[in-house]
């Protein structure tokens, strides 16, 4: 069987800070009224998209690892990597933090999640938290403990286009009026610092987590710099946002014709706005805001043509377009 363009059905997630603007910027058939998560590209056990086009219709990657692992990595992988999804936050979301990969596996038995995150929505007077001011572990707890939140938590404005990179062990939160693409490592290891008193639909608080909070934050806290480059070549125009140990992250905006070949690995791109023709030597697909595709590594020579904007990921020591244009 010949490699293909991998288009993928998102798993929706009801959340109590969710809301409607899934549906108003991409057109997607949410659920209900608090869908706060769309799983676009996910082979998480607890969401996985399905493949919507091809002979593969309905199967997930993790099918597709079992049946062609040479699409995915030169040595078969044991897990897929990645994970991307969109987040609406219409309320806040709880203050978090997420584990390294030793702690995750040693307590939760999955990856920790080191995540990014690209803004495609800002509200006016929006802004996230990223980081804290304690100085040691024991002022964490105090300030924790205490309540004082307003002291303790860094928080920072955002507006449309902004790129976050969230660290494993950074305190964080979406604030309301924000919509995000998430690339992240495939993991759902998440511990909760503070939830604003909130309560569910059965009148009852979410589960808070400070004991584990507390042994895997990052004390003092140390922002992640995040220092985008940019170059243009036949077309495209590529911002390099990050490459860490778990993934890299780069922008794309094709204003024309632009010839590819895939690569070592896996390529995942997230398709913003605008609308693009891929041909590849098996077929075409029309591309269009609010698809998600995975470009298989034997997928071989591809072209775009159109007027788009993408976020594209991949996993790490892969030669970036940006490497290789000019």
């Amino acid at each position: 069987m010949n490699a293909y363009p991998l288009l993928f059905t998102p798993s929706y997630h009801q959340r109590i800070w969710g809301g409607t603007r899934l549906r108003t910027l991409f057109g997607y058939p949410i659920p209900d009224k608090q869908t706060g998560e769309a799983w676009v590209i996910s082979d998480h056990p607890h969401g996985r998209s399905a493949i919507q086009n091809g002979v593969y219709r309905g199967k997930t990657i993790h099918d597709l690892l079992r049946l062609h692992p040479d699409w995915f990595a030169p040595r078969r992988l044991e897990r897929f990597p990645l994970l991307v999804k969109l987040l609406d936050a219409h309320d806040h979301l709880s203050v978090q933090v997420h584990p390294d990969d030793r702690y995750a596996y040693e307590h939760e038995g999955e990856w920790g999640k080191a995540e990014c995150w690209y803004v495609i929505h800002a509200e006016p007077g929006a802004e996230i938290v990223c980081g804290h001011t304690a100085q040691t572990r024991q002022e964490l707890a105090e300030r924790m403990a205490a309540g004082e939140w307003d002291k303790l938590l860094v928080r920072t404005p955002v507006r449309a286009g902004d790129f976050f990179y969230i660290p494993h062990g950074t305190l964080h939160a979406l604030g309301k009026g924000i919509v995000v693409l998430e690339i992240q490592q495939n993991s759902d290891a998440t511990y909760r610092a503070y939830d604003y008193g909130r309560v569910d639909a059965a009148g009852k608080k979410r589960e808070l987590h400070v004991e584990k909070v507390l042994q895997v934050t990052n004390v003092p806290d140390v922002p992640a710099k995040v220092e985008p480059v940019t170059r243009e070549s036949d077309y495209l125009l590529v911002t390099h946002y990050l490459s860490c140990p778990y993934f890299t992250v780069e922008k794309w905006r094709l204003s024309g014709t632009r010839d590819e070949r895939s690569r070592e690995c896996f390529l995942l791109m997230s398709v913003l706005s605008g609308s693009a023709r891929l041909e590849w030597g098996g077929g075409e697909l029309a591309l269009r805001a609010g698809d998600h595709l995975l470009l298989p590594r034997k997928l071989g020579s591809y072209r775009l043509s159109g007027e788009l904007e993408a976020i594209v990921s991949y996993p790490p020591n892969q030669a970036a377009s940006m490497q290789k244009a000019g």
